[in-house]
C-alpha cells in the first residue's frame, strides 16, 4: 500500500496531458474566433497592394 502511495508520476504526467489539451482548445478557439478577421485583413492588403502595382504600371 504504501508503494502505490508513493508512486506519483502517473498523477504528474496526466496533469502535463490535461493541462496540454486546455492549452490546445484554447488555441482552435481562438483561432475559429479570429481566423475571419485575419483572413479578411489580409485580402484587403492584398488588394491594395495589387492596386497599387496596376496605377504604377498605368503610369510608366
Amino acid at each position: 500500500m504504501r508503494k502505490i502511495m508513493r508512486n506519483q508520476k502517473g498523477q504528474g504526467i496526466m496533469e502535463y496531458v490535461i493541462i496540454s489539451s486546455l492549452v490546445g482548445i484554447c488555441c482552435l478557439v481562438a483561432v475559429r474566433q479570429f481566423g475571419d478577421v485575419v483572413k479578411k485583413r489580409i485580402d484587403n492588403m492584398k488588394s491594395q497592394i495589387t492596386n497599387e502595382i496596376d496605377l504604377k504600371s498605368i503610369k510608366s
